[in-house]
C-alpha cells in the first residue's frame, strides 16, 4: 500500500538512535562475564537485545490523520477525531485522552513537543504554551482572503 506524497505534516518522536551505541557498548562489556566458565551466563544478552528492540521500535508519530503509537509489543492508530485531548503527568510525560476517558501513553513525547503536535494536527490539539498562537494569527487572514477571492 503506497502512501500519497501529499500526506501533509508529520512529526516522529523516538528515542535517539545514538542510544544504540550505548547498547552495543553494554553488549561488548558483557563478553567476559557472559562467556566465563559458568554455563548459561550468555543469557545475559537478553538485556542488550531487549534494549536494542526498544530503541528501534518505540515511537510516536503525529500526522495530519492522527497519532500513531508503536511500542515493543503493539501498535495503535488514533485519529484526531477520537481524541478528547492530551494529559500531562508530573514528569512531563504526555498521554492521549480518548473520547471514552481512557488514556494512552505517548512514548518519547514530552511537554516541549506540544507546539509541534499542535502544528501537525492543524489546530485540532491546542498548544497550551501559546508558542503557535502567532502562526495561527498569520494563517487566519490568508484563509479569509482565499475565501473572499473564491466568492467574487
Amino acid at each position: 500500500m503506497a502512501e500519497s506524497p501529499q500526506e501533509g505534516r508529520k512529526a516522529i518522536f523516538r528515542v535517539p538512535l545514538i542510544t544504540l551505541l550505548a547498547v552495543v557498548f553494554l553488549a561488548v562489556c558483557m563478553i567476559p562475564a557472559a562467556f566465563a566458565d559458568v554455563p548459561g551466563l550468555w543469557v545475559m544478552y537478553v538485556i542488550p537485545i531487549g534494549l536494542f528492540v526498544y530503541v528501534v521500535r518505540t515511537r510516536t508519530v503525529a500526522s495530519t490523520r492522527g497519532l500513531s503509537v508503536r511500542t515493543v509489543f503493539g501498535h495503535r492508530e488514533m485519529p484526531w477525531s477520537s481524541l478528547k485531548g492530551l494529559s500531562i503527568s508530573g514528569k512531563a510525560k504526555v498521554r492521549a485522552v480518548l473520547e471514552d476517558g481512557s488514556e494512552v501513553p505517548l512514548p518519547s513525547v514530552r511537554t516541549r513537543h506540544l507546539p509541534v503536535i499542535s502544528l501537525v494536527s492543524d489546530g485540532r490539539m491546542k498548544d497550551p504554551s501559546g508558542l503557535t498562537d502567532d502562526l495561527d494569527a498569520e494563517t487566519e487572514p490568508a484563509a479569509e482572503e482565499k475565501a473572499e477571492n473564491g466568492k467574487g
